[in-house]
């Protein structure tokens, strides 16, 4: 494995995925505030205000460059349309999650941001496996991750949602590279 590009860009037809910045905390937090966005997620709070994307913001200065990579989703015209990331899980494996602002619900940009974001995890990162989970209740999430590459495990789980305030059942996947 090559030397970890600690703030990659990452470009795509329509995208570009770069570190999320501080001037990126008003359009994150009008996003994340929006209790359909947050519910499909199991770390976004509801409500959700500009401290909270600024503790988020913070939290990635100290984000360990071998287990973690956060990315802010652009779009050249709208600017930050949502986040990506990698991050170890409970069981110490990468795994995937994103959001997108609802505007940009529909249009293919989570498909986009995701294929693009997995080549970086396994060409430039090393990974040879990602692991992903959709809320069940969120098919077109799982639609995204299979236009990405993923597979379902077979596997449903009871995860944590923030918004929501409960466990919800949640249909896991892997990719492979």
């Amino acid at each position: 494995m090559c030397a970890i590009e600690l703030e990659p860009v990452l470009s795509t037809e329509r995208l570009r995925l770069r570190r999320p910045r501080k001037s990126d905390a008003e359009r994150i937090a009008a996003f994340c505030n929006d209790f359909d966005v947050a519910r499909m997620t199991t770390r976004i709070p509801h409500p959700y205000g500009l401290a909270d994307a600024e503790a988020f913001l913070h939290g990635l200065d100290d984000q360990d460059p071998l287990t973690a990579a956060t990315f802010a989703i652009e779009h050249p015209q709208d600017g930050l349309v949502g986040v990506m990331g990698f991050y170890a899980n409970e069981a110490g494996r990468t795994e995937i999650g994103y959001w997108l602002g609802r505007p940009y619900w529909g249009q293919g940009y989570a498909t986009e941001a995701a294929r693009r974001a997995l080549v970086w995890a396994s060409r430039d990162w090393g990974r040879r496996f990602v692991m992903a989970g959709h809320f069940s209740d969120n098919p077109a999430s799982g639609e995204v991750l299979c236009k990405a590459g993923f597979l379902y495990t077979g596997e449903v789980r009871l995860l944590a949602s923030a918004a929501r305030g409960e466990d919800a059942p949640a249909r896991m996947m892997v990719w492979l590279a």
